[in-house]
């Protein structure tokens, strides 16, 4: 079992695909030193962690594939300014989450460079290797398709080779054979080294449900006991989330070891809710979930979000319906849980698939000199006609920005919104399908949160027993004030309600 981790727990974090995010040289790509000129920025949204996506050397512009664990990829800076950032973003109270990648390496990493030349290298061992007979016997040269893959045929030759490598999220992506002791020496050596040495703050771990293949699929969980006994080690109040992109059934098992693993069912949940415009039982669906996630660690963090990036964009998914991006950040920010926001979320960029069209440039200012927008790729989703830059949101009281803004600060300073462990959740029945509520109790201050997901007005059914929640803490629908005194709820909106005690 993981250890007690509770007080070293953001509650509100930032995913920032890096390439995209701040350029701070000019050369069109995101920086490090571009993150670091931007903490004052997350400091006023208030975020507590930013989980960075992958930093390392790698020939791809998205750095998933990994040819140095111990070095930083040059377009981006070098370890003198990541370790600036860190003690910058440590002096602004954030955590920096380090995107980790272990289930595959790039081809043209050096151990895959050597097991490559021959059966008998000493690094044969860190891949899966097999002959096409060995292959079909175990009927395992095809693979179905899943959320997190495409790929249907996963093994690929090398060159003059009898012998196929597994990859199973493209050719340039072998999977690494952690049935090598060696290979498990190395991956202690890189733990240490960002935990330690550099002095990370935890890491997001990729495809965690991919460390072995899907015929070995058990050991996966298996193999996050030793990966945690490692960091509980070398850094105890370092944080791990993981990304097993499946079924609440499926994550469950992986809380055993892991401080926090990504609700995927939620994620999609919310998007069929927001486009349907109506509930689909989340409240009842989220407390089964908590209930089978508690069994394997009581101290469970539900990593929640809207999207990421290998979805396509929320703003896409509400047809950039400004009205429904502010619900979607209003439902994402009252649940339970520890919310990750996606870079752009914020301001509502846009971007669908394929991928590069769901990471494109944020948008700081209209393309002004030393703006520090980025322009590796010529931005088709995101562009100044269709989002309003940052700079234009801020001065905006009625921006998407200073909606997410509001309600961060909220989440953060309202106790029955900030619990993380034992999510507090309760469903509120208004007799309503497009009207979803729920009660966070607390101690201190209990909180009603509904959310009106229809184009039309709706009625207030409040239950007897809620009669005396009618304190106003947010609203944004204009009819409502102090007190809630007229029972009715505008379309598309959002409001947080406290009991005036004796009343």
């Amino acid at each position: 079992m993981i250890a007690d981790k509770s007080k070293f727990v953001p509650r509100v974090c930032y995913e920032i695909f890096v390439r995209s995010f701040c350029d701070s040289n000019g050369d069109g790509i995101g920086d490090i030193n571009g993150i670091i000129s931007k903490l004052d920025y997350l400091n006023e949204l208030g975020i507590e962690a930013i989980w960075l996506t992958p930093i390392h050397p790698s020939p791809s512009y998205h750095k998933y594939d990994v040819t140095d664990y111990y070095a930083i990829e040059p377009e981006y800076g070098t370890m003198d300014d990541f370790k600036r950032l860190l003690d910058a973003a440590h002096a602004h109270g954030i955590h920096i989450y380090l995107d980790l990648i272990i289930n595959h390496t790039s081809t043209l990493h050096p151990w895959f460079s050597e097991a490559r030349k021959s059966n008998s290298n000493e690094f044969r061992n860190f891949y899966w290797w097999m002959t096409p007979p060995q292959i079909e016997a175990l009927g395992i040269s095809t693979r179905e398709t899943s959320d997190d893959s495409q790929v249907v045929y996963p093994w690929h030759e090398n060159l003059e080779d009898p012998e196929k490598y597994y990859g199973l999220f493209f050719k340039g992506m072998p999977d690494l054979n952690y049935h090598s002791e060696a290979l498990r020496d190395e991956l202690e050596k890189i733990i240490r080294f960002w935990l330690v040495e550099i002095g990370v703050d935890g890491f997001r771990l990729d495809a965690a449900r991919h460390i072995y293949p899907d015929w070995e699929k058990h050991l996966s969980i298996e193999f996050w006991q030793y990966f945690s006994n490692i960091v509980q080690e070398v850094k105890p109040d370092a944080f791990t989330v993981g990304e097993v992109w499946a079924e609440t059934e499926e994550v469950a098992p992986y809380f055993r070891y892991l401080d926090a693993t990504f609700h995927f069912d939620l994620s999609f949940a919310l998007q069929r809710m927001l486009i349907g415009e109506r509930d689909e039982e989340i409240v009842e669906k989220l407390q089964a979930s908590y209930a089978l996630f508690e069994k394997y660690n009581p101290l469970f963090v539900d990593a929640i979000m809207l999207t990421n990036h290998d979805q396509d964009r929320i703003g896409s998914v509400t047809g950039n319906h400004k009205a429904k991006i502010k619900m979607a950040a209003s439902i994402l920010l009252t649940l339970p849980g520890q919310p990750y926001i996606y870079y752009g979320e914020e301001i509502g960029m846009l971007g669908t698939k394929p991928d590069p069209y769901i990471r494109e440039p944020f948008l700081w200012t209209n393309n002004e000199p030393e703006s520090g927008n980025t322009s590796w790729i010529e931005a088709q989703f995101s562009t100044t006609d269709t989002v309003a830059p940052l700079e234009i949101q801020q001065a905006d009281p009625e921006s998407v920005f200073n909606h997410y803004r509001t309600l961060i600060q909220l989440r953060k300073s309202e106790p029955a919104l900030a619990q993380i462990f034992a999510p507090n959740l309760h469903r509120v029945c208004l007799h309503d399908n497009q009207m979803l509520a729920y009660l966070r109790p607390h101690i201190d201050k209990s909180l009603i949160i509904m959310h009106n997901l229809s184009q039309f007005s709706k009625p207030i059914l409040m239950p007897a027993d809620k009669a005396d929640f009618v304190h106003i803490v947010f609203s944004n629908d204009p009819q409502h004030s102090e007190l809630l005194t007229k029972m009715e709820l505008a379309p598309y909106c959002s409001l947080i309600l406290a009991s005036i005690p004796n009343r």
